[in-house]
């Protein structure tokens, strides 16, 4: 088990998942893999984290991910961020966002400092026995065949190896090698800016506390504050303008001029991005997956680039570990498809508006589109749609591994279950998350889910990786034989009636739900969806070319 050390270490020839790519994305996926016990090889093509301004925001949905890979809090340094201002140079500011306060027990929107990200989950990664990460290695081509997939990556030395996985996930960014060379390069026009992002050190007592958008059209600037005494200035280039005259000390001092004095600048780190919007037409190729920046690309108006890969990687990553321990049939992997690919292509959408709405390129469109955004935070229902983040797409599937919903029902089948603070029987306190654990779990609202089903219906959930919790009210105790939990702030107990069984994925996603008496077919239903026989699916060979279908 390495931690991408310089070591002449050889790869290991066979391994259950290979993860092209180390960084946030990559590691990540290797992190829940991990948890899960699959055998895993991350190889990258350096050995260091980049020290390069790169993404700077995450929001609840994210952390939590984090959370469930195994980060704690205190795991990096964060910034919550309470509000999101848009200004005008001409009508002042026109637009506000509310990021105060938590949801699912974490911060709506904080900054970051993602070297730190990266060093964390590098080190929870290197705890994990069945991980080894390794740099110095760069995919040259990949080989599917009837039961998995042959890698050929070659070394600093210029040596060849060969390593045979099950499956293959390339998180190795927007210039992905895996997405080359599985045909699914990005189709269709892009939205691409060039941006200088300037990061400023030593502005502990002086960064503003919050992010702000300046919408003046001749230069939109985006401005924030980062961990570690740090600022962040996003400049958009001008028709004209060079990379290299934009990044001179000089310019850069002339830009930063209205908040720092020349004297005063510390840069730590400078560099032009080209922002794009693109997104593969399939996240998955037969036993290929992309993730993260290597199956889409989001401009960073509203920060969900580096989400978007997180979400990837907590959707994938326990469909590949129940496939390859036998508790679901491959055509689960279907799904992560069916589910990621819709939600992504969503916030690259909003991701345009935003950046069409907040930095028009012309005083005329810039006075209208703003004065408009003004008008409308005049009534409460507008208002709220954008101050409360309403505009943003829900992360709730239409289509997927789960019982279809019923419209009407707090639960929604295909979105997040609820997270909140909870008491073990222990009595210890913790997030809800932490009490479910790596599994496929069926949690009874103030029933026991053991008590509600026959033997061979525990058996049957038990062989699709379930596992049993009771949740009831503060101050209740249980009588039952499974795991039980209080629901201290009665926070989620109110989502359903008492008796109701919920069936929760092991990225938290809600599979189905159903009153107690219905518990058989519930489990019957998880059954279907799982694919879950004894039978061995067809051994059949097929190229990377074809069509993608999963095979055992």
């Amino acid at each position: 088990m390495n931690n991408n050390k310089k070591v002449s270490e050889l790869p290991p020839a066979a391994v259950d998942v290979l993860v092209v790519g180390n960084g946030p994305v990559g590691a990540t996926i290797a992190a829940l893999l991990g948890r899960y016990g699959v055998k895993t090889l991350v190889l990258d093509k350096i050995h260091e984290i980049v020290l390069m301004p790169r993404a700077i925001a995450l929001d609840n949905e994210a952390l939590r991910i984090l959370q469930l890979a195994g980060l704690s809090e205190e795991a990096f340094e964060k910034i919550a961020i309470p509000e999101v201002k848009m200004h005008s140079p001409v009508l002042g500011q026109f637009g506000r966002a509310n990021t105060a306060g938590c949801i699912d027990g974490h911060p709506k929107l904080v900054t970051f400092y993602q070297p730190d990200l990266e060093r964390a989950m590098r080190s929870q990664v290197s705890r994990l026995k069945s991980v080894t990460s390794l740099g110095g290695f760069e995919l040259e081509s990949l080989v599917e065949e009837a039961d998995g997939v042959v890698a050929s990556v070659r070394d600093q030395e210029g040596r060849s190896h060969s390593v045979r996985a099950q499956y293959v996930v390339g998180a190795d960014g927007a210039s992905s090698r895996v997405r080359t060379l599985i045909g699914q390069e990005f189709e269709g026009q892009t939205y691409a800016e060039d941006w200088l992002i300037v990061d400023v050190m030593n502005r502990h007592k002086s960064a503003i506390d919050h992010i702000e958008f300046l919408c003046d059209p001749r230069r939109p600037t985006p401005h924030m504050p980062a961990p570690g005494g740090r600022e962040r200035w996003e400049f958009m280039l001008q028709p004209g303008e060079s990379r290299e005259e934009l990044e001179s000390p000089e310019s850069i001092a002339r830009l930063i001029a209205p908040w720092i004095k020349p004297q005063e600048l510390e840069i730590e780190r400078k560099a032009v991005y080209r922002f794009h919007a693109r997104c593969c037409n399939s996240f998955s190729k037969g036993r290929v997956f992309l993730a993260g920046d290597a199956a889409h690309i989001t401009p960073p108006f509203v920060g969900q680039g580096l989400v978007a890969g997180l979400r990837d990687g907590a959707n994938l990553a326990w469909k590949l570990a129940w496939v390859l321990r036998g508790y679901a049939a491959p055509a689960v992997l279907d799904t992560y498809d069916e589910e990621r690919r819709p939600h992504a292509q969503a916030m690259i959408n909003l991701a345009k508006l935003m950046g069409r709405l907040v930095m028009p390129k012309n005083k005329l469109a810039a006075f209208f589109i703003h004065g408009l955004m003004r008008m409308l935070t005049l009534t409460p229902a507008t208002r709220r749609y954008f101050e409360q983040l309403d505009i943003k797409p829900k992360n709730i599937f239409r289509h997927g591994l789960f019982v279809k919903h019923r419209r009407g029902d707090k639960l929604v089948r295909g979105s997040l279950f609820p997270q909140a603070w909870v008491r073990t029987l222990q009595k210890q306190i913790q997030l809800s998350d932490d009490a479910l654990g790596d599994n496929l779990t069926l949690v009874g609202f103030g029933v026991d889910p053991l008590s509600l089903l026959t033997t061979a219906q525990v058996v049957s959930w038990e062989k699709m990786g379930g596992h049993f919790l009771e949740i009831r009210t503060r101050g209740q105790r249980s009588g039952g034989r499974c795991d039980f939990i209080e629901d201290l702030n009665h926070d989620i107990l109110p989502l359903a009636a008492k008796g109701t069984l919920v069936a929760i994925r092991p990225d938290r996603i809600i599979m189905h739900h159903a009153p107690g008496v219905e518990a058989g077919s519930l489990v019957r239903d998880c059954q279907i969806l799982m694919a879950h026989t004894n039978s061995t699916a067809d051994s059949v060979s097929i190229t990377i070319n074809e069509p993608p279908r999963l095979r055992a």
